[in-house]
Formats: C-alpha cells, sequence, structure tokens
C-alpha cells in the first residue's frame, strides 16, 4: 500500500488472502467483505480494490470512505441531520470530513499523514546530522518526542544511525525542539487542509460544528498536542477520540454486522 491505496496488486491480494485465512480457517468464499478507502480515491483504484478482494475469495466487496468508517468507529451519529466533522490521520492518508444524514456532505483527501511526518524526520536527520536513520526508527522517534506545539518540558533523545560520510554507525542527540521543526510542514498541511474543509462547509453545518467541535482518529491523532494546535488554529473544540488508531477498523466492522442499517454510506460503484 502507498499513499492509502494499492501500490502492488499481487502482494496486496496476497495480504488479504492472509488476513482472511487468519480470521477463519474455513472460511467459504460466499462471504462478504467490506473494504475502507480514502475519500479521494479515483474509479481505477476503487476498482484496483474490489478486484484485489474477489480475487482473495470475496464474492460480496463493499466499499466505505476512511472518514465515514471512522466516524462510526468513535460513536458519531452519522445518521442524524447535523453537522460531524472528523479528520482521520492515518499512515498514507489525512481523510477530513464533514457528516450528516449518512453521506459526506464535505471532504478533503490529501497525501500528508504518519507516513510524510516520519519522512520528514529521515530528512531532517539526513540535513542536519549527516546519519541516516530509518522508517522505523523515525517512527519510534515521532512517537516519543514528536509535537504540534511546544512542551511543557522540552526532551532529547538518542538517535542510532548510519554517518553518510564513512558508512558506520553512529549516535546523535536530538531535542524535542528539532523535532517539531523538522514535523512542521507537514503539520502545518494537515492544519491548512482541516480549514479549507471548514470554509468548504454550509453555514448550518458549521454552527452544529461549533457546538460539537472536530473529532480527531487515526494514528496521528496521538502525536503530542495536535488537538490543541488544531484548537488554537480553527477556534473550535477538538476532542481526540477512545482508541483512534482502531477507530476506522471498528467501524468498518459494525458496517459488516449491520449491512442493511448502513448500506446508504457505501460507495457506490460504477460496474464495468
Amino acid at each position: 500500500m502507498k499513499d492509502g491505496v494499492i501500490a502492488d496488486f499481487e502482494i496486496a491480494e496476497g495480504m488479504m488472502r492472509e488476513f482472511i485465512r487468519k480470521i477463519h480457517a474455513t472460511w467459504m468464499p460466499s462471504r462478504r467483505i467490506v473494504v475502507c478507502v480514502p475519500s479521494g480515491v479515483t474509479e481505477v483504484e476503487k476498482r484496483a480494490v474490489r478486484d484485489a478482494a474477489e480475487h482473495a475469495g470475496a464474492k460480496e466487496v463493499h466499499l466505505v470512505a476512511e472518514p465515514m468508517a471512522a466516524a462510526i468507529g468513535v460513536g458519531l451519529d452519522v445518521e442524524a441531520p447535523v453537522g460531524n466533522m472528523i479528520v482521520d490521520i492515518g499512515g498514507g492518508t489525512t481523510e477530513i470530513a464533514v457528516i450528516a444524514l449518512s453521506g459526506i456532505v464535505n471532504e478533503e483527501s490529501i497525501r500528508v499523514a504518519g507516513d510524510e511526518m516520519n519522512n520528514a524526520i529521515i530528512q531532517f536527520f539526513k540535513k542536519n546530522h549527516n546519519i541516516l536513520v530509518g522508517e522505523r526508527t523515525a517512527e519510534a522517534i515521532k512517537c516519543e518526542v514528536g509535537s504540534a506545539m511546544p512542551l511543557r518540558e522540552e526532551i532529547s533523545i538518542r538517535v542510532k544511525g548510519r554517518d553518510l560520510v564513512n558508512g558506520i554507525p553512529k549516535t546523535t542527540e536530538a531535542s524535542s525542539v528539532e523535532i517539531r521543526e523538522a514535523l512542521s510542514e507537514p503539520i502545518a498541511q494537515i492544519v491548512e487542509a482541516v480549514k479549507l474543509t471548514l470554509e468548504r462547509t454550509p453555514p448550518e453545518l458549521a454552527a452544529d460544528i461549533l457546538d460539537r467541535g472536530i473529532m480527531l482518529s487515526g494514528g496521528g491523532a496521538l502525536l503530542k498536542g495536535l488537538d490543541e494546535r488544531l484548537r488554537l488554529e480553527t477556534s473550535l473544540p477538538v476532542h481526540v477520540s477512545e482508541d483512534p488508531l482502531t477507530a476506522v477498523v471498528r467501524g468498518t466492522g459494525k458496517i459488516l454486522e449491520n449491512l442493511n442499517r448502513y448500506s446508504s454510506v457505501l460507495i457506490k460503484s460504477r460496474r464495468y
């Protein structure tokens, strides 16, 4: 997967087969699958996801937009005639949507999220410390000292990587201030996308969001101070959902368990 969509069809298909096998050893091919896709996905990308799931053994494949699944997963009433705003910051994409009456009224999908933050940290160490760190190290640094706002107590971290000049392992030290600076660009892009979505939101629904606030989900919601930064930039209440990492998968499970009730939230895809 890359940027929320399938980059390697065969591997994605094999991954789905393995997931199915793990869930149910005697899984029959008459089962249904619900797959989450970014809201900005193209028809071709939708088709690739649908085909991969069918080749993995599913007879019935339904697609749902990630922000819709996240909203259901965190317990928002998506069927109500009021506006709910959800910001789902995943690995490949950040999905921002205003939801009302089981539909997405306004959406923005940007390919800037957790992976882009990790990449920003990797580039920072290349440029400022002359060492190369791996993706897993960058992820650990982001989780441990990454932040969107100044911390009450700034902290330092020892980082191991490979020296770019002589190729031998090297240890350096970086502070949370430096990491925040490295993350500033992807965070600014996410904030701008949230503002853009709010600008395009109908006034009645904007009034609902003013009362109910913005809900954050996805792994990116765990970044220290991100809720505070959004609160500062939008002057709206911002809430981090309970267990944001699993919001999308929990919502997908609810949809699968009650397909009749949630049929209106599924993406209607053109058949070829």
